[in-house]
């Protein structure tokens, strides 16, 4: 028997933010970046608050949070006496957030603050999972949390807010959701109602991704990726993910490349590792996971007269969409030297296997896997 628990309220659409005129008399805690506040896209914020209530902006948020930035926040948050926490901003804004409140909650007492997320960005989906993802810059290590504390009560998904997310990183935000909604999809927690979502996702993000690169003011292109990011979101809470992920998290902070970005350099590979197909099989020799990536090249109306075919169509079209989105394709092409592969190679396959995504991943990998994988990402 599964449990499956949607705890977080959604406002979508043009006009979610007006939400933010509804509170009172609150002391809000707001977790953003500087790009926030210089840019002037706090001010959508500030234009809704009531009078009535206090803000305090902790706006020291960077890439991949640090822990010492987590615990600046932890210290801001109590001294302010907040009654609520705001956070507007991409993951790294929501993941510094929620780290801040499940430490606050332990080291202060603080347990029943109500946490709301805005995303700027469509990519991580945390503002409804219970993962959250601080990192140790002096190790070059990322460490995923998960809690269901983490989850926010609300969410806020209004388009106008990346309208002027750049196109680059509207590609590298969106194979991340891609990447979540796959992983979803094949992970051995999955269900009817996260396929059902994560299915949905993976449509939208092949439809409205393109659109959303090339046209940032298309807003039915920006709506339905900011859905996309939510549905992928809520899909992998109720799954995880797999190896795509794992791999990424150690390698993204090796070699410096942004996380979706990774995520996309590792997709085609990890699907053909995980379809698992070798020398000598016949058209109908097929493990359970090369057909679920067939079922997804089906509902895209690829050609996938069998599981290997569909396969290899739906590693096709990832590709086509990389190509279209104008995304690097190696390891080589990020400018990873490939004497810094080697020397990181086995750490970075220890770390894998040791991350928590990995555990759902449908093929049980080990370190040799993860190099080869590495080997052929970096120029292939």
């Amino acid at each position: 028997m599964d449990k499956l628990s949607i705890k977080t309220d959604l406002y979508i659409g043009q006009g979610a933010m007006d939400r933010l005129t509804e509170w009172k008399n609150k002391r809000i805690f707001i977790v953003t970046d500087p790009f926030i506040v210089k840019s002037g896209m706090i001010n959508m914020v500030f234009d809704r608050l009531h009078e009535s209530n206090e803000q305090y902006i902790f706006s020291n948020i960077v890439p991949d949070p640090p822990v010492e930035i987590v615990t600046e926040g932890v210290e801001a948050l109590g001294a302010f006496k907040a009654d609520m926490i705001l956070a507007i901003g991409g993951g790294s804004a929501i993941d510094a957030a929620k780290a801040m409140k499940l430490f606050a909650g332990k080291l202060l007492d603080q347990t029943d603050l109500p946490f709301i997320a805005i995303p700027t960005t469509s990519g991580t989906g945390s503002e409804v999972t219970s993962f959250s993802v601080i990192s140790d810059k002096q190790k070059n290590i990322k460490y995923p949390l998960v809690s269901d504390e983490l989850l926010p009560q609300e969410a806020i998904l209004d388009p106008e807010l990346v309208k002027s997310v750049p196109d680059f990183i509207t590609a590298d935000t969106g194979m991340d959701v891609l990447t979540h909604a796959i992983e979803a999809y094949v992970s051995t927690k999955a269900n009817d109602i996260s396929d059902a979502l994560a299915e949905k996702a993976i449509k939208m993000v092949f439809a409205y991704l393109p659109r959303a690169y090339k046209n940032g003011s298309d807003l039915e292109a920006r709506e339905k990726m900011h859905n996309a990011s939510c549905l992928a979101g809520l899909a992998f809470n109720m799954t995880s993910l797999g190896l795509n992920h794992g791999i990424a998290h150690v390698a993204g902070a090796k070699f410096k490349i942004a996380h979706g970005r990774m995520n996309a350099l590792l997709l085609p590979h990890v699907i053909a590792y995980n379809a698992d197909y070798k020398p000598g099989y016949g058209k109908d020799d097929v493990n359970a996971t090369a057909a679920r990536y067939a079922e997804i090249a089906k509902s895209l109306g690829l050609s996938a007269p069998n599981a290997k075919s569909g396969v290899r169509s739906l590693i096709q079209a990832i590709k086509q969409l990389q190509k279209e989105l104008h995304m690097p394709k190696t390891l080589k092409e990020c400018g990873v030297e490939l004497a810094l592969l080697e020397d990181m190679r086995a750490a970075i396959a220890e770390g894998a296997l040791q991350d928590g995504c990995t555990a759902t991943n449908p093929r049980v990998p080990t370190e040799a896997d993860v190099a080869q994988i590495l080997n052929k990402m970096y120029q292939s």
